[in-house]
């Protein structure tokens, strides 16, 4: 709203309000802005919720070691997140732009899905809302996304081609160009590849002959609802330990701004070769916002934790990761950015298949001491007594702070050889 504003009063010459047309001011008040709200409404949410009922009851020791230290803290603290994400966001935001719409939208819809199924743990059910619900939720924001990419004339990029140039009539380089004309286009990045564009319809579809666009839009459409998922789905199961999923989540974020405005920029997509997607300046105001509301969360979240995320944050986390990733054409990239994510995922349906294998021998087998992977770390010697272990490290128990700091150290280097590859190929 403020955006508008500013641009209005431009009109007239006030002075400073050509600022607001510069994405680096503007995100840098989303991300202190965000940060103050995390930080100051955070307080008052912990009160409130502890007031009025709104805690966890002790866990199990046998999953948590430290479930002790972990009673009466209050749940749903991804309000706080969404909160002083999306405020921001509407403060500093072109709220006419489809690439803010769709973001706001995404951690709304996840939000309100994460935040019925914390409700219903803490007021009807410890079940919480079913598996089943929740995916089809998750589907829907997925098929919403890959729709509006698909249909919405203003979702378009700007191709990067390679060509050669003479100088001096002699000396012969070869530069990056991209078309003129902005264009609909289901094409993505392949990292470290030198001619790095794939295009999902003309590699897959090209047998379909004239049906061959209408092939590569439904096979994007249905990627981006995988991807919203799992990736969901992924920050979900990373969300176990103090400050684990809000920092992992932050470090990802950063990469993904990093990679949103040099798509943003025609200078910097021509530099790198890369594409550029007119447009999607304003998913780093965005990520700005987001980023901060994390750290601020982390005030509050950080070992020893004095609320949780629930899955209010985790379910809105992915979604919004995910969908971040789709918009800039760089979803490939998703299993380097979100690779702990992806750990934890693979480590539970590793966990399950081996658990229905045992069962079928007779045996209680395991591939590790828990899962998701971040728990393998934490249980301590004689709880797994009785159970055959495949992968039986560490040997001991850590800490609960060094396992999310070193999980924080490997997505920091995950998220830089992410960045890195626009320039490796």
């Amino acid at each position: 709203m403020l955006y508008y504003l500013f641009r209005f009063l431009e009109q007239w010459n006030i002075p400073g309000s050509g600022m607001w047309s510069y994405i680096s001011f503007r995100s840098i008040l989303a991300l202190v802005l965000s940060l103050v709200i995390s930080v100051w409404f955070g307080e008052y949410f912990i009160k409130w919720m502890r007031s009025n009922g709104g805690t966890e009851t002790q866990r199990d020791r046998s999953i948590d070691p430290y479930g002790t230290e972990k009673r009466g803290v209050p749940t749903m603290g991804g309000l706080i997140i969404i909160i002083a994400t999306v405020i921001p966001c509407l403060l500093f935001g072109r709220l006419r732009n489809i690439y803010m719409l769709m973001m706001i939208g995404t951690t709304l819809w996840l939000g309100a899905i994460g935040f019925a199924d914390d409700y219903i743990k803490l007021k009807i059910s410890k079940e919480g809302l079913r598996p089943q619900y929740k995916l089809i939720g998750q589907a829907l924001l997925g098929l919403f996304i890959g729709l509006t990419l698909w249909l919405s004339p203003d979702a378009v990029i700007r191709e990067n081609v390679s060509a050669t140039k003479t100088i001096n009539g002699q000396q012969t380089i070869e530069v990056v160009m991209h078309k003129s004309t902005p264009v609909k286009s289901t094409t993505t990045t392949i990292p470290f590849v030198k001619n790095n564009n794939l295009n999902y319809t003309d590699t897959f579809f090209s047998w379909l002959g004239e049906r061959k666009a209408a092939g590569g839009w439904i096979f994007f459409v249905l990627l981006t609802t995988f991807l919203v998922m799992a990736v969901s789905n992924g920050s979900n199961l990373n969300d176990g330990m103090d400050g684990m999923c809000a920092g992992n989540s932050a470090i990802i974020c950063i990469a993904l701004g990093i990679l949103a405005y040099v798509s943003s920029h025609i200078g910097y997509a021509s530099y790198f070769n890369i594409m550029y997607v007119p447009q999607s300046e304003e998913l780093v105001i965005f990520l700005s916002a987001f980023i901060g509301a994390l750290i601020g969360f982390l005030w509050y979240n950080a070992y020893p934790a004095q609320v949780f995320m629930g899955d209010t944050g985790s379910l809105a986390i992915g979604g919004i990761i995910a969908v971040t990733a789709v918009i800039i054409h760089k979803e490939l990239l998703i299993p380097i950015l979100c690779f702990i994510f992806l750990c934890e995922s693979i480590s539970v349906m590793l966990q399950v298949r081996i658990a229905k294998f045992g069962n079928k021998r007779g045996e209680k087998l395991r591939m590790f001491k828990r899962a998701p992977i971040h728990d393998a770390f934490r249980i301590q010697p004689g709880q797994n007594d009785g159970l055959k272990v495949l992968i039986n490290r560490p040997r001991g128990c850590w800490l609960e702070s060094k396992i999310t700091t070193r999980f924080w150290i490997i997505t920091i280097g995950m998220a830089a050889l992410a960045i890195i590859t626009l320039k490796i190929r």
